[in-house]
């Protein structure tokens, strides 16, 4: 039973890392790049709109379960039959702690900001140019230190997948 319950929050914690990841992607190489063709009013008005609507329960459940598993699972790994996995466990939570900090010390006051900035469809195109100067270049560049920083999380607990795999017997 035990070894069910590692290995579930394990793959649950790879999951939920994966997850976040692949979004952060998608806005490095995706969304990011489509909105800086657009003008200002367009990318404040749909920022604004994507800042509120990602504040769901899918995203807090993956967003905050994948640093929550991770840390269950190198907890369940602390035996010592199992510990091999253990630091690579460890290095996907510090990353993903990376990932966290920059989130709450720099996204997060970015997009208040942003918001504070007022509705775009009621700024003037002065207003509208100084929200997006603020915003946009110290956004994108922080996304991507998240997307690599949950990336390299998700390498390292799928290096732990394979390792738990070998000392249970049942992986490659």
């Amino acid at each position: 039973m035990y070894d069910t319950i590692r290995t579930a929050t394990l793959f649950a914690a790879t999951v939920t890392t994966g997850l976040i990841a692949g979004l952060f992607f998608a806005f490095s190489c995706a969304v990011l790049p489509g909105l800086h063709a657009a003008g200002d009013r367009t990318f404040v008005s749909t920022m604004q709109h994507v800042n509120t609507a990602i504040l769901n329960g899918w995203f807090a459940l993956a967003f905050m379960g994948a640093p929550l598993l991770t840390a269950a699972t190198a907890a369940l790994h602390l035996r010592a039959d199992v510990r091999a996995a253990l630091p690579w466990l460890v290095a996907a939570l510090a990353l993903y702690g990376v990932a966290l900090a920059v989130t709450f010390g720099l996204s997060v006051p970015l997009n208040n900001a942003l918001a504070a900035a007022g509705e775009a469809s009621g700024l003037t195109g002065v207003e509208l140019a100084a929200a997006r100067a603020h915003f946009e270049a110290p956004w994108t560049r922080w996304n991507l230190v998240r997307t690599l920083t949950t990336t390299a999380a998700l390498g390292c607990l799928v290096r732990g997948l394979v390792l738990h795999g070998r000392l249970t017997g049942k992986g490659a």
